[in-house]
């Protein structure tokens, strides 16, 4: 399978634009019959993890069911002339992530949106991982007050390359998509990081989550640019 996520800066003066393409952009993937799973998402300020919405920058996440991982599918090809278009027409800054599910658990909106996937794969190389979770209303406030230093400190994590705040809904409905120049490395912050431990402690003993989701991808194929460079330069 296939998975694309690709992320969207409109100039300034074009947010109204951005905004509503969040209502229009649903309308060709209705009509899309390659795509098994998409979502429309929005960024956290300058990109981050962030409780603040960054109204210039969005995302497209979709799983694709045509034939086998083909990285030189283009915008078009992916998500049809509708959106192909909008895009150029605004003169979006456009940065997609051609990526290989590997291992993962858990749902979105109640999916195995990228397939039955298996809890470990022997892939050792360059990965990226997809972090997501529905969080309780009575749990919003314990959420916020600890995620922020360990997304601080993940930024100077050894091994760490980039990472981006996404999410369906602000608050609420939060994700989180990171690169890492090893799963080795990308493990050792996950598991030996005290901050990080603490925290994936709270969210099982408080049950701060109603849904959540884990996925690391193989890194195939990056297109494009985020705010004029390319995250994966040194890696891919």
């Amino acid at each position: 399978m296939l998975v694309t996520l690709t992320i969207i800066r409109y100039k300034k003066r074009y947010i109204p634009f951005a905004v509503l393409a969040m209502a229009l952009h649903h309308i060709p993937f209705w009509f899309n019959a390659t795509t098994s799973f998409y979502k429309l998402l929005g960024c956290g300020k300058n990109g981050t993890f962030d409780k603040h919405p960054d109204w210039q920058q969005w995302g497209i996440l979709a799983a694709h069911t045509a034939g086998n991982v083909n990285t030189h599918l283009t915008i078009k090809e992916l998500y049809g002339n509708f959106i192909a278009g909008w895009l150029q027409l605004f003169n979006c800054e456009v940065c997609t992530f051609y990526l290989e599910p590997m291992e993962g658990h858990g749902k979105w909106d109640g999916k195995e949106c990228f397939g039955n996937l298996s809890r470990q794969n022997p892939f050792e190389g360059p990965v990226a991982v997809l972090t997501r979770a529905t969080i309780r209303f009575s749990q919003l406030s314990s959420f916020w007050k600890n995620v922020g230093s360990v997304a601080n400190q993940m930024n100077g994590a050894d091994g760490f390359v980039t990472s981006i705040g996404i999410g369906e809904m602000p608050l609420i409905k939060q994700a989180t998509f990171s690169i890492w120049q090893s799963k080795e490395q990308m493990k050792s912050f996950a598991y030996n990081m005290k901050e990080h431990a603490e925290v994936i402690r709270k969210t099982r003993k408080e049950n701060w989550y109603s849904e959540d989701m884990f996925v690391r991808f193989k890194p195939l194929k990056i297109n494009g640019t985020i705010n004029g460079k390319n995250p994966l330069n040194e890696i891919l």
